[in-house]
């Protein structure tokens, strides 16, 4: 089944991440090269890894 990703603005996506279909990056998140993302993000944080894993909330 195809969900939309919603990707929110003044995000930064490594490259090579993937990101599965259902998911939704919040504002002003980044995240790191080579990623798999399976679950939403919460905004302005940084993630990282497989699964991405958030390693630190931004100010903003």
């Amino acid at each position: 089944m195809f969900r939309p990703i919603v990707i929110g603005d003044g995000c930064w996506i490594g490259a090579n991440v993937i990101i599965l279909s259902g998911v939704t990056i919040g504002r002003g998140t980044v995240v790191g090269a080579g990623s798999v993302v399976v679950k939403d993000l919460d905004a302005n944080s940084v993630y990282v890894g497989n699964p991405a894993r958030k390693i630190r909330q931004l100010e903003g």
